[in-house]
């Protein structure tokens, strides 16, 4: 009998045993992508699409994150500048809706368009990436450790139970509030820093833990002038709550938030095929949680908090509104109340990585110690813009600051310690101010584009992300059509695109900034004439004097000379018209005025200063 008992035990040992390895999945990858979001969905086509296995691991059902499952489907910024995924992404809803005046159909973006299409879009364009693998329903439990590298990471299934393991040579940080790094021990902050810290002109008196409102964002659908789809009154409604939402529902005219009618603030995100993003910052559905130190039980709990306060603000546009025959939609989100699928978060922690960009250096790139312009890998045009309404404890006064349009250096994606880790979504290393508009979506797409392919440069360079020269990652992104130098009139299909964006990037001939309403620019003048002195100025940089020239303005000759003199090869006399009509520039004529397009494209083409200058993190010429 015991022998029996014994003999049992063992076989419901190996059973039990058979079930747990079951239970658990290994994988092997190249590239690992922790997060299907905004930036995740980006790093993971960019790093498939320059030739390694990549994987990315999300937790819903849906790809793109806040574009897409948080329906924050009103893209804010970088409408002049179409660059990289970003375009790509912006083009497939062109095509989908039938052209750029299908989708201005609100007043608060020039890109309006339904969730599930931006989830369409995304899932079509990993799908057509042949080294891409997609998993969902499984969320981060813990990073895989070795030595102090991030050597991959841990998943729960969500549905069913059972594990996930997925080695891997690079993992991208992707995750809404920067989870993975934290898990990692990369160094990070989180909420507001005094400016007497960070430098920054913004009159931030104190450090505190404070940071972005959250929402939870809700679309509408018009069912006709007859429908009645009002909600059921939700517990704890009071029309109160939303006090100063709009001119028509006021008390006192210092609660005003927006000088706007219930019309207009309803047309605020105005969407296709009559629907309405809600998402309304002022006396709206922002909501202030801080739910990034907090577990997962408590995140559910809060969102659960956001959601009520977002089915209120429903009921309230319904009821006081009078607009009776808006209802949630049916037709968006696979959810029993027809809510998003996620939050909108805001911000998170912010790594601290090998270069910090701040408003500082958005401000007045060329004017500061570190040129952290000339190692640039995204760009962004949005005023600096803060939500904290709903907070009284935070400064009040951060709402559209005016900058010019800016770029993102690539030290912000790298830690300063913990190798094997790359950073992208919201996370990235930037000061709390600067975060108020390195947050919005094209810019987090183009954010995550760099960070797929500094991934993969790493695994394919077999070098740690820190180690991979910058040039090389900006080399690939310009291949990719994407914008280094944040330049409001010079379009990827402009003849010269690359040569401007990359002398653009060593300073040798700088742009002009402007703080321009909604969308801020940066000037590069392509046909404005080349002036003596900036040339001079910029080739000291590089420890190159200026050849002699006749008076104030560059000739075409003397172009020639400038590029000899960073190394390049002189045509002489005899060569000069036959390259000139080589490199596209028309009829040459030594004597006539150089334009700044031009001169660029000499540069670039005859003496490589961006390749020849090779720059580290922070911007500084590394002198071989």
């Amino acid at each position: 009998m015991k022998r029996i008992f014994i003999s049992l035990l063992i076989t419901c040992q190996s059973l039990l045993i058979g079930q747990v390895l079951l239970a658990q999945t290994s994988l092997n990858t190249d590239v690992l992508v922790i997060g299907g979001g905004t930036a995740g969905t980006a790093a993971g086509i960019q790093s498939a699409r320059s030739g390694v296995q990549t994987l990315i691991v999300e937790p819903g059902p849906w790809l793109g994150g806040m574009l897409s499952a948080a329906a924050v489907s009103a893209t804010d910024g970088n409408h002049n500048m179409p660059s990289g995924i970003w375009g790509e992404f912006r083009q497939a809803v062109y095509k989908r809706y039938g052209g750029p005046d299908k989708v201005a159909t609100g007043w608060v973006s020039n890109t309006h368009f339904e969730p599930r299409v931006a989830d369409s879009i995304l899932q079509a364009m990993a799908a057509a990436t042949p080294l891409l693998t997609v998993k969902h329903g499984y969320t981060f439990v813990t990073p895989i450790m070795k030595g102090g590298r991030v050597a991959g990471a841990s998943f729960r299934k969500i549905a069913g139970g059972g594990t996930l393991r997925i080695n891997a040579r690079v993992v991208i940080d992707a995750t809404e509030l920067g989870d993975v790094f934290a898990k990692a021990g990369a160094a990070y902050d989180l909420g507001m820093v005094a400016t007497r810290i960070t430098g920054e002109k913004v009159n931030v008196p104190e450090s505190s833990d404070i940071i972005q409102d959250m929402t939870y964002a809700a679309i509408l659908k018009d069912y006709g002038r007859d429908a009645d789809c009002t909600l059921v009154r939700p517990a704890g409604y009071d029309p109160m709550e939303f006090d100063g939402c709009c001119r028509d529902f006021c008390s006192k005219p210092e609660k005003l938030t927006t000088n706007v009618s219930k019309q207009q603030m309803l047309d605020y995100a105005k969407l296709p095929n009559g629907k309405y993003l809600i998402n309304w910052p002022g006396k709206g559905n922002d909501i202030y949680i801080n739910t990034v130190e907090m577990d997962e039980t408590g995140r559910a709990e809060a969102h659960a908090k956001a959601r009520a306060k977002t089915m209120r603000f429903i009921y309230f546009l319904q009821t006081e509104m009078g607009f009776r025959h808006l209802g949630l939609a049916n037709d968006e989100f696979p959810t029993a109340d027809r809510l998003p699928l996620m939050p909108y978060h805001r911000e998170g922690r912010r790594l601290r990585g090998l270069a910090r960009i701040d408003l500082n250096h958005i401000a007045t790139p060329f004017g500061i110690a570190d040129p952290l312009y000339r190692t640039g890998i995204a760009v962004g045009d949005y005023p600096v813009d803060h939500h904290h309404r709903e907070n009284l404890k935070a400064p009040q006064h951060l709402g559209f600051y005016p900058v010019p349009s800016f770029n993102i250096p690539l030290g912000a994606l790298i830690p300063e310690k913990v190798d094997g880790l790359i950073a992208a979504e919201k996370c990235i290393s930037v000061s709390n101010v600067a975060n108020g508009t390195t947050r919005l979506q094209p810019v987090v797409l183009l954010t995550g584009q760099a960070a797929g392919m500094l991934a993969a440069m790493s695994v394919k360079m077999k070098r740690q992300p820190r180690a991979v020269p910058v040039r090389e990652v900006q080399r690939g992104l310009l291949d990719a059509r994407a914008y280094l130098m944040p330049y409001f009139d010079i379009k990827p299909e402009h003849p010269f695109f690359q040569d401007i964006q990359a002398v653009g990037a060593t300073g040798i001939l700088k742009g002009v900034g402007e703080p321009f309403q909604w969308a801020n620019r940066t000037w590069f003048y392509p046909t404005q004439r080349v002036r003596v002195s900036e040339v001079t100025d910029g080739l000291k940089t590089y420890g190159v004097a200026m050849p002699t020239t006749s008076d104030s303005l560059l000739r075409s000759a003397e172009a020639f000379a400038v590029a000899a003199a960073l190394g390049g090869k002189d045509p002489g006399s005899a060569g000069r018209a036959a390259a000139w009509t080589s490199l596209g520039l028309g009829t040459y004529d030594p004597a006539a005025y150089i334009e700044r397009a031009a001169f660029a494209r000499i540069l670039n083409a005859l003496s490589d200063p961006f390749g020849r200058f090779p720059v580290d993190h922070r911007g500084r010429i590394i002198r071989k």
